[in-house]
This record gives structure tokens, C-alpha cells and sequence, in this order.
């Protein structure tokens, strides 16, 4: 059974579903590096609009597996420090993986979302849950910093920075319904809705151009780290002369104008 069930529910969706439900999708090495894998091929898969994440059974993701998580690629070799810290590396990776990837991600989330799991939530594009899901920064309950695999970084810039202090430093376990008021989550919905909510927003997305999306996602995680508001403008004129010499933006237009639906190209 593949740890990571890739399917395509709809022309343009990709839907990568955590496949270990009897650990409520808890990452393992083969876990991390399956996921790796299939974001590299869906970033260079023309096919490839929208990537939907999610996790089977009655979890999102437990974050870290306990239990055991094997080791990280092409590091047997290496010392009981050197390939904890690679281990760390392995998973950690995956936050930049999906901010770079061009497809926006939504994390439709089906259940429990903690350490890791928690991380992929914060790291997703568009974030929806379900009612039954909770979420918690795990790690400094087991003794070690809430600090984990960019969630320092990331959960102040989505809920502010004096909720994410409590978050962090408590490490409580919270719902969905806190999650969607504090602004996590943009969606809550029946658990029997919650892919089919996906669905609708991946539609909504892939009603404008794919060099527009790619490009509205890559200035937009990178206007967090830009210092200063001219920065931030000077990025987006150099991304709104690019996409104005593209056919997609000329096709967007007539079939704005003649009320048809668009035909894109990537082009």
C-alpha cells in the first residue's frame, strides 16, 4: 500500500492523500520522501493546476511517528547527531518544497493535525477543515521546542503573533470551529463536504491563468519576507509586465469580454 495516495479527481486536480490511517497518517521516512518526490513531479506536470492535500482514515497528519521514523535518504553512514539533524532536515525541507511548488496547495483537513502535520497545514495555500479536525505546535509536549519545521516562522504571520505565543507555548490541542475564528482556516465544513469544498475552491482557482497563479503564489509568500512596502512593489510590476506579454493574458481578456469561459495554453 503506497504511503502516499496520489490520484486526480478532476482535469487540472491533484489529490495527494497521507495513506497510514492506522497511525493517523504519522510521518515516517518513507512517508516524507514519497511526498517529496510526488511535489518534484507535479511541479514540472503541465497537467498539474491544483494540488489538494488531505489525509485518509479519520486523521490529517499526527506529525512525527513516535513509534519510529527510519532514516533519512543516503545517510547510513553518517553519526548518531549528523543523521538526527538530517532526519530533522528531511521533514523540514518538505515547507519550502510547497511554498516553491507553482501549483497552489489547500490542505483540506479531515482530522487531527499535529507537529508536522500542523506544519503542512501552515505551509498550505488555502487551509480547510473539517469539523472534526484539531491542530496543536506537538513537539514542546514531549520536551522540546514548539519551534518545529517553520512554524516559528509561519503561524504568526497567519493568526498574528500574541495567539501563536499561546499556541506555541502551551501546545494545546484546539478545533476547528478556533482554528476558522482565529483565521487558520478560511473554511469550516461537515466532514462529508470537506473535498468536495476542495474541489470547488481548485474550480474557483483554475478559473485564471496558471502563469497568474504561479505568480500571484510566489509574490505573495515572498512579500512576508520582503522588508519594505517598495520591495514588495517593485516585484509586482516586474510580475505584471511578464504576464502581460503572455497569450493566456490576451485570452483571459476576450473571453472576458465575450463571456465565454477561457481556453488556457500556459502561453
Amino acid at each position: 500500500m503506497a504511503v502516499i495516495d496520489r490520484t486526480a479527481p478532476a482535469e487540472g486536480i491533484v489529490q495527494l492523500t497521507l495513506n497510514r490511517p492506522s497511525a493517523l497518517n504519522a510521518m515516517t521516512a518513507e512517508l516524507v520522501e514519497s511526498l517529496h518526490q510526488h511535489l518534484r513531479e507535479i511541479a514540472v506536470d503541465p497537467a498539474a493546476r491544483v494540488v489538494i492535500l488531505t489525509g485518509s482514515g479519520r486523521g490529517f497528519c499526527a506529525g512525527l511517528d513516535l513509534r519510529g521514523y527510519g532514516t533519512a535518504p543516503h545517510t547510513e553512514h553518517l553519526g548518531r547527531t549528523q543523521a538526527g539533524f538530517a532526519v530533522q532536515q528531511h521533514i523540514a525541507s518538505l515547507i519550502p518544497a510547497l511554498r516553491s511548488l507553482p501549483q497552489p496547495v489547500i490542505a483540506a483537513v479531515n482530522g487531527p493535525a499535529a507537529g508536522g502535520g500542523f506544519a503542512l497545514v501552515l505551509s498550505s495555500d488555502v487551509r480547510l477543515a473539517a469539523r472534526s479536525a484539531k491542530f496543536n505546535a506537538a513537539f514542546i509536549r514531549i520536551g522540546l521546542s514548539a519551534c518545529d519545521i517553520g512554524t516559528s516562522w509561519l503561524l504568526p504571520r497567519l493568526v498574528g503573533v500574541a495567539r501563536a505565543q499561546e499556541l506555541m507555548l502551551t501546545g494545546r490541542v484546539f478545533d476547528a470551529e478556533e482554528a476558522y475564528r482565529i483565521g487558520l482556516v478560511v473554511e469550516l465544513l461537515d466532514d462529508d463536504a470537506l473535498l468536495e469544498a476542495a474541489m470547488e475552491k481548485a474550480h474557483e482557482i483554475m478559473k485564471n491563468t496558471p502563469f497568474g497563479v504561479a505568480l500571484t503564489k510566489q509574490g505573495m509568500w515572498g512579500a512576508l519576507e520582503i522588508p519594505a512596502l517598495q520591495n514588495a512593489i517593485d516585484l509586482e510590476n516586474r510580475q505584471q509586465i511578464m504576464a502581460s506579454a503572455t497569450a493566456d493574458h490576451r485570452e483571459a481578456m476576450a473571453a472576458f469580454l465575450e463571456k465565454r469561459p477561457p481556453n488556457y495554453t500556459n502561453s
